[in-house]
């Protein structure tokens, strides 16, 4: 027994030095927005788009914060009022007001639900389509529960217009007050980083591709090289679908990642010994493979208060299994994988001190501790105090239990529950 338990203590301690060595740096947190310069010799015309389904409550908040953005170019918000019951639409009228700005905001009232989309993407997709009439160089996606730092927009833009990115967003600075925010919230964040290393999605040479849906900043002409809002329109994890879609252009054509002028040059004199009728999209007749660049934020944040276990449990159920891609055969291997890489270090410490086996209980505290290493950047982030950190092997396993439950939603037809609506299967939207 002992041979066995040091065996899967040993290959616990390998996963976590190859993770903290060779997976990306995903545990660092130093990808942020605000590190960004923000000089601007040009300005883009960019339009917000906010999907909004019974949020009176937070846009006194959150709206103000986005039309008072210190952006100097032309900017313009579109509310899409997603038939909602609590007075959303007068309430974001009310804000514009008090803020001098009414001719700064667009309400739209969403039009009924068509099938083969989800809820938020169809309000995305109306409000992009009034926002175009203003011809916008960029589109602001943004939540209604965003309470956006007044120099966001211009930072974003930055970013976009120094490093010609095609997308830019940021995972906002989610609640974190509460116990089970504290808890379970940096977790939350720090297991989304593991899933998309952000240096690996900011590498154009990496195919890794992921977004933050809270404020994402994309060119027009990207989203409308990949077809639209319409290509992703049954996808839950609607924001890393986007980013999958942008960063894979319209093909890949083999021609790697120099500069958008010489791999255009290079297409262009492919494509010209091509008959029309082989081209496959006439407008955008050359494919480019999109930069885009994901980060935190630490002056942005969500105002989507998640105070309880069921709160937070319900958040992550919604969609667990869906980042599974509803795959009972990977959900066996997480229901084996998180407790081998997060479990048995724990319990091997526990095993090695009864057991008087000093060799499982040093093995155990060593991939214990370099749980911690990899942790405690986002813990410090999140500005929680460090027993957090030694509480992530218990945090593992709530998240694996969250998971399961997905799975269970899912089969029982209430998967992808919000806002009052259930997607139990993409197939079905």
């Amino acid at each position: 027994m002992d041979v066995i338990v040091l065996g899967l203590m040993l290959l616990s301690l390998t996963i976590w030095l190859g993770l903290l060595c060779f997976w990306g740096q995903f545990w660092r947190t130093d990808q942020q927005l605000e590190f960004t310069e923000t000089q601007l010799e040009s300005l883009p015309v960019v339009c917000a788009v906010v999907p909004a389904r019974n949020e009176a409550q937070l846009l006194p908040t959150t709206l103000r914060s986005l039309l008072l953005q210190d952006y100097p170019g032309s900017f313009n918000v579109f509310l899409v009022d997603d038939r909602s019951t609590d007075g959303t639409a007068n309430f974001a009228e009310g804000v514009a007001h008090a803020v001098g700005k009414p001719q700064q905001l667009h309400i739209i009232s969403g039009e009924s639900l068509p099938s083969g989309w989800s809820g938020k993407l169809w309000a995305v997709e109306q409000g992009i389509k009034s926002a175009s009439l203003f011809a916008p160089d960029y589109f602001l996606l943004t939540d209604a529960d965003i309470e956006h730092d007044p120099g966001n927009l211009r930072r974003l833009v930055a970013k976009a217009v120094q490093e010609d990115l095609d997308m830019v967003s940021v995972m906002v600075r989610l609640r974190c007050e509460s116990f089970w925010e504290k808890l379970l919230i940096p977790a939350f964040v720090f297991f989304f980083q593991k899933l998309y290393p952000f240096r690996w999605v900011n590498n154009p040479n990496n195919p890794t591709a992921g977004a933050a849906g809270g404020s994402i900043l994309i060119a027009r002409e990207a989203l409308e090289r990949i077809g639209g809002i319409q290509v992703i329109r049954q996808t839950l994890i609607d924001d890393c679908a986007l980013a999958q879609a942008v960063k894979r252009g319209t093909g890949d054509w083999g021609l790697g990642t120099g500069d958008k002028e010489t791999r255009r040059q290079l297409v262009a004199k492919s494509l010209s010994r091509l008959p029309q009728s082989l081209i496959p999209n006439p407008k955008y007749p050359i494919p480019s493979q999109g930069r885009i660049w994901l980060g935190l934020s630490t002056l942005t944040r969500s105002l989507r208060p998640y105070d309880s276990l069921a709160t937070i449990w319900d958040m992550v159920a919604r969609t667990a299994y869906t980042q599974l891609n509803y795959s009972p055969l990977i959900l066996l291997g997480t229901l084996v994988g998180m407790p081998l890489i997060y479990l048995v270090s724990p319990v091997c410490v526990i095993l090695g001190v009864v057991w008087s086996n000093w060799a499982i209980a040093f093995t155990g505290l060593l991939g214990w501790l370099l749980m911690v290493l990899a942790y405690y950047p986002t813990i410090r982030f999140y500005k929680c105090s460090v027993w957090f950190a030694l509480s992530l092997p218990a945090i593992a396993f709530l998240y694996t239990l969250m998971t399961l439950d997905s799975a269970l939603r899912h089969w029982q037809g209430r998967g992808g529950a919000w806002k009052g609506r259930v997607y139990p299967n993409p197939d079905n939207l």
